[in-house]
């Protein structure tokens, strides 16, 4: 018996990175999954991973961004299968001109927080109601260890983003709780993901950012992916309002190993 069996999980960003690993993991445990891509390619690349798997999924175009495209990705979810119980808003994006305050146009500036926080803005906003029409369930909402820290390598609207995305997530949490829907916060530390390489584009800087993790090494999508099941399932069913720190440490560390 999966840990997700009986349950609709709609998952964005689900074309690569922890969004993939993810869909596929949560299909091994079940769930019937609604695969959101701003690239439909990606996400029928990875609806093809699911069912050769022997899981069930769809895929499903969407800009996390557009009110329009976020209620679609959600009645997709009903329509196709009936119901909806974790809303897993994972989508993101560090853009390569994010820099410091100085550095950081108003349009890098405008699309990160369009996508990294307005973006779970919107899944929640329609996810919550067909959430709590199936009788409720988990949304998990992507932040990042860099809404605790400065990071060595600035990315202004990044950071930013995600502190919303925490706080978003607190607020959230406190008001559904009561109708059965929880709203919990997963924060990644660095991960080996195309979406962090591109970002780290030398090996000087990947140095920077390991130097500062206990553990040495970057975190990988599938770690994600399983701490993102343990927020779906009923294994978390007295959590909400909480985030989930997984982050090789970084957070907890002060003096840098040797």
């Amino acid at each position: 018996m999966g840990r997700l069996d009986g349950k609709v999980a709609l998952i964005t960003g689900a074309g690569s990175g922890i969004g993939r690993a993810s869909a596929t993991l949560f299909a091994q445990e079940g769930a019937q999954v609604v695969c959101v891509d701003i690239d439909e390619a990606t996400a029928t690349a990875t609806v093809d991973m699911v069912v050769a798997a022997g899981g069930e999924a769809v895929a499903v175009r969407a800009d996390v961004s557009s009110v329009a495209d976020s209620e679609t990705m959600v009645q997709a979810a009903e329509d196709t299968f009936g119901g909806l119980h974790v809303m897993f808003n994972n989508a993101g994006i560090m853009h390569s001109d994010d820099g410091d305050a100085q550095a950081t146009s108003e349009e890098v500036w405008d699309l990160t927080m369009d996508i990294n926080a307005k973006g779970v803005f919107l899944g929640c906003k329609f996810g919550i109601p067909a959430m709590t029409r199936s009788g409720g369930g988990s949304v998990i909402n992507t932040a990042s260890f860099v809404a605790h820290l400065g990071a060595a390598t600035p990315q202004v609207a990044y950071t930013a983003s995600k502190g919303a995305v925490l706080a978003l997530s607190r607020e959230l949490a406190v008001v559904h709780a009561r109708e059965g829907v929880r709203v919990n916060a997963l924060s990644p530390g660095p991960l080996r993901t195309e979406l962090l390489m591109k970002f780290l584009d030398t090996e000087e800087k990947k140095q920077r950012r390991l130097i500062h993790v206990p553990m040495g090494r970057f975190g990988l999508a599938d770690e994600m992916a399983k701490a993102a099941l343990f927020l779906a399932s009923d294994d978390s069913s007295y959590i909400t309002g909480s985030e989930f720190l997984v982050d090789g440490g970084i957070t907890a560390a002060y003096v840098t190993p040797e």
